[in-house]
This record gives structure tokens, C-alpha cells and sequence, in this order.
């Protein structure tokens, strides 16, 4: 009974997610199941799944957050709009001025937090009422609307394309393909994950646990194979998205590097000890958030096609909550990123739910159910927390 109890602990907010699918399918009467909802819960949500990663990084040291992510997309979407549309540099250039703003932030940032001991949440809070401002600035002095577009269509097809495209309603057969590809592949780390366990002499999942986590990933995966072929075809955002989280879930669960981060969260004075130079882990999570928040600008203004003062607006908290929900522990040194996906899927389904269920849910609505389920994810972690620690 316990080892049941445990498996429902550590899926719980994976069977949250299934639950709220399943609700708001019934309040759409099954337009989320359409092809092209599907379809929306990628590109419109991607921002949350790129930038979670990011966050999920910085949360691992301690608690430790970005506010300033989405005020600085807006700022680098008015970048973006200057050099691409207004004085028309190539694109190859343009994202590098536009990576290059990043890395210049992500390391003034990272010496701050790291060597200058200004709390993270102080030091980036500043960035986010500037970089709004500055951003908005720029827009309006080089634009009379205080909107920038258009981008190049080049630019835009590789951050918000398709991929083997084909008309909407036929069955793209390369979608399908690639579908069983990566069935195929997940089946194989499953099964070599475990022999790998049990040559070492760790402890592994039964064989009828792989196998049930195979079929339920392989169900999941053909799923979306089934429905985006009838959308069209695979988009670009959604190659991106799967090749930032399979980089990261490598460099958090296969690298040195990634062990210290959870590490410095656990205890940051006795990793310091053990010879480990904290500052410069904590320096490169603020980096790595600004190159990531890059990615992010670059997807967000290829799927609006223009750079205007909206954009980025709380995107920092979609991320945050992302991974809280996800299970990423608000103390720090706890979290994975198969559980940001989890949490960022579960915010991508509530603003595509309440969005296609707006004569019900307003934009207010919208926050206050992101808030639930964020301090409900948080109190859950907490009371784990204590169950734990008192066996």
C-alpha cells in the first residue's frame, strides 16, 4: 500500500494534469482534443517551457529566481525590431546583436548575484522595471504605433514554421514517422536506464513499471504525432522546446555540473567546503538564464511577428510557477526537468482552456487559478516535506 501511496506522491501533479485536460475538454465539449489545439498548446506556450527551463536552474541553488526575464524579452524584442525590420541587418546578425545583449546582461547580472552578494530577487527586480521601460522607449521613438513589424519571413519560419508541412485535415505521414521514431527511442532509454540500475547495483523500477511508463509515453507522444500531422505538421518551436529540454535533462542528471547546483541548494556553506566555487555556479545560472531568456525573445516575436510593450508581460511568473508546480522545490536543490514539463504543460493547458472558454473565464480568472494552483503545489511540497522528515 505504501509503494502505491509513493508512486501517487511523486506523479501527483502529473495526474493533476490529466484531470484538468479531461475538465477543460469537457467545458470546450472536446475542442481541446482538436488538431489545431494541440497545436496551440505548443506555440502558444512555448515561452513557459523554454524560460522554465532557465528558472528551474536558478531555483535549484536556493530558491533563487529571475524576475526580470519577461521585461527583458520586451527589451530584446525592441532590439530585435530595430536591427532586423528598421535598419534591416541580416538575420544571422540580428540574433547575434540580440544574443550578445543577453550575454552582456546574463554576466553583469551573474557578477551581482555572485560577487557582489546582491539578493537575486533585488538585482533582478531592477530589470524588470527597467528593461520595460528602456524596451517600451525604443519602440516608440522608431515607431509611431509603438509596434515594430514586419519580421523576415526567413526569421519567422525558423522559429514559428512548420516543419514537413501539408494541408490541414490530411495526415502528414513524416509526422507520423517521426512519432514512432521517438516512441522507439524513449522505449530504449526506459529499457537501458534500468539494465544500466541493475549492472551498477542500484536500485531500479520493476520491469512492469518500464513498461507501463513506455506505453503510457509512447500513447502520449503518438497522441500529439496524430494530432499535429492533422494540423498541418510539426512546428519549428516545437524542435526547439524538445532540444533545450533533452540539453538540460542531460546537464541535470548526467553532468558534474549539474550535481553542484543541486548541491549549492542543499547546502550551499558545506558545497562551498567540499571545494566547490559556488560563486561561479551561481554566476553561471544568472548567464544561462539570460542566454535562455535569448531563445525565448526570438521564439515569442517570430510567433507575433512584431516587437511591441506587451510582450514578455508576466512571463516570469508563468516560468516560476511552471516549475513550482513541477515540483521544484521553493528552498532549492530539489526538481527535475521531466517535472518543469509536467508543471508547464498543466499553465499551457490553463491558458488554452480558459482562453477558448472565454465567455466564462476572463483574464482575472486566469491569474487566480494560476495562484491556486501555485500555492497549492507549494503547501504540497511543504507537507511532503514534513511527512518525510518525521519517518
Amino acid at each position: 500500500m505504501n509503494k502505491y501511496l509513493d508512486i501517487l506522491k511523486k506523479n501527483a501533479m502529473l495526474i493533476v494534469l490529466v484531470l484538468v485536460y479531461i475538465l477543460f475538454a469537457l467545458l470546450t465539449r472536446g475542442s481541446m482534443f482538436s488538431p489545431l489545439n494541440f497545436n496551440a498548446l505548443i506555440t502558444q506556450n512555448a515561452y513557459v517551457f523554454i524560460l522554465a527551463t532557465g528558472m528551474l536552474m536558478c531555483m535549484l541553488t536556493g530558491g533563487n529566481i529571475d524576475l526580470s526575464c519577461g521585461s527583458f524579452v520586451c527589451l530584446l524584442g525592441a532590439v530585435g525590431g530595430i536591427f532586423m525590420v528598421v535598419k534591416e541587418f541580416g538575420v544571422g546578425t540580428s540574433l547575434l546583436i540580440m544574443m550578445l545583449v543577453g550575454i552582456v546582461y546574463g554576466c553583469l547580472l551573474g557578477f551581482l548575484v555572485a560577487y557582489v552578494n546582491v539578493p537575486p530577487w533585488i538585482a533582478t527586480l531592477a530589470g524588470f522595471l527597467a528593461f520595460r521601460g528602456l524596451g517600451t522607449m525604443i519602440l516608440t521613438k522608431n515607431s509611431s504605433t509603438g509596434s515594430i513589424s514586419p519580421f523576415p519571413q526567413s526569421y519567422i519560419k525558423i522559429f514559428a514554421g512548420t516543419l514537413f508541412e501539408t494541408p490541414v485535415g490530411t495526415i502528414n505521414i513524416l509526422c507520423i514517422i517521426v512519432g514512432v521514431v521517438a516512441s522507439a527511442l524513449v522505449i530504449l532509454i526506459n529499457v537501458m536506464g534500468r539494465a544500466n540500475k541493475l549492472k551498477k547495483g542500484y536500485e531500479a523500477d520493476s520491469s512492469m513499471t518500464v513498461i507501463v511508463k513506455s506505453a503510457l509515453s509512447v500513447a502520449v507522444i503518438m497522441l500529439f504525432a496524430y494530432k499535429l500531422s492533422l494540423a498541418g505538421g510539426i512546428p519549428t518551436v516545437l524542435v526547439w522546446v524538445v532540444a533545450i529540454v533533452l540539453i538540460y535533462n542531460f546537464i541535470t542528471s548526467k553532468t558534474t555540473l549539474g550535481r553542484y547546483f543541486y548541491t549549492i541548494g542543499g547546502n550551499r556553506e558545506a558545497t562551498r567546503l567540499s571545494g566547490v566555487d559556488t560563486k561561479k555556479i551561481m554566476f553561471f545560472a544568472y548567464l544561462n538564464m539570460a542566454v535562455i531568456t535569448v531563445i525565448t525573445s526570438y521564439v515569442v516575436i517570430a510567433k507575433f511577428q512584431s516587437a511591441n510593450a506587451q510582450i514578455g508581460t508576466n512571463y516570469e511568473m508563468d516560468a516560476i510557477a511552471a516549475c513550482v508546480v513541477g515540483g521544484v522545490s521553493a528552498y532549492g536543490g530539489a526538481g527535475s526537468i521531466f517535472g518543469m514539463v509536467v508543471g508547464a504543460t498543466l499553465i499551457g493547458v490553463i491558458n488554452l482552456g480558459m482562453q477558448l472558454r472565454s465567455d466564462i473565464f476572463d483574464a482575472d480568472w486566469v491569474k487566480i487559478v494560476k495562484g491556486l494552483v501555485l500555492l497549492g503545489a507549494v503547501v504540497f511540497d511543504i507537507l511532503a516535506a514534513k511527512k518525510n522528515a518525521n519517518r
